[in-house]
């Protein structure tokens, strides 16, 4: 009985010293792949056709601002020509209505 005993605890302790190693490799290997000084290194470069399209997408935003502040513009001027043609239209109808009022002979009324 103590040869399989003995036997087991030789087997147990393989198992346990294979183990030891296949976790040493794999912890090799994970290092190893942390510290990889010969990853891949691109140097990226614009190409010509990019630049090109910056620029157009640059005047196509001036463009467009251009755009906006005329708008922005007409529509100032749009208020302000629309309040002086609401003052003459106030004013108008006050003097209207104050000729009604005070200077039109009660004997016109009937």
């Amino acid at each position: 009985m103590t040869s399989q005993d003995d036997r087991y605890k030789e087997i147990e302790q393989r198992e346990r010293t294979l183990r030891e190693r296949e976790m040493q490799v794999r912890l090799r290997e994970m290092e190893a792949d942390i510290h990889a000084s010969d990853a891949p290194f691109h140097k990226t470069v614009k190409h010509k056709h990019q630049l090109e399209n910056s620029s157009k997408s640059l005047m196509k935003k001036l463009i467009l601002a251009g755009k906006l502040f005329a708008l922005g513009v007409a529509v100032l001027v749009a208020v302000r020509i629309a309040s002086v043609v609401a003052g003459i239209i106030i004013v108008a109808a006050l003097t209207w209505i104050s000729y009604k009022l005070f200077f039109e002979s009660p004997k016109n009324k009937l």
